[in-house]
């Protein structure tokens, strides 16, 4: 039996905007080289919260919250090419955006 190589893209950034630009970017450029997409599929989005003291010494009831919103989305790629990879590897993505590829084998 023949194995097929399949490529995961996990895409992760805190600003949704720039997030579905970078997958729409992405899954473009794989469909004019012919590849076969499954995605994007949007993963739960991860919220930290920090609470932090206003006032170090005065007012210690005093405090403030933050959240750092983490949105990622993941895309299959199947049936690649050579020419799928270069072009792939080629992409000018938007700074802010952090991007995990994994090349999968399917039996």
């Amino acid at each position: 039996m023949a194995t097929k190589q399949k490529i995961r893209i996990k895409i992760k950034s805190f600003d949704h905007r720039v997030i579905d630009e970078t997958t729409k970017l992405i899954i473009d450029t794989a469909e004019r080289t012919g590849a076969m997409i499954a995605g994007p599929i949007p993963l739960p989005t991860k919220i930290e919260k920090f609470t932090v003291n206003k006032s170090t010494f005065v007012h210690k009831n005093a405090r403030e919250q933050f959240e750092i919103r983490t949105h990622s989305r993941l895309i299959d790629i199947r049936e690649t090419t050579p020419k799928t990879i270069e072009s792939l590897s080629s992409l000018n993505l938007p700074a802010g955006v952090q991007i995990e590829i994994k090349m999968l084998s399917e039996e």
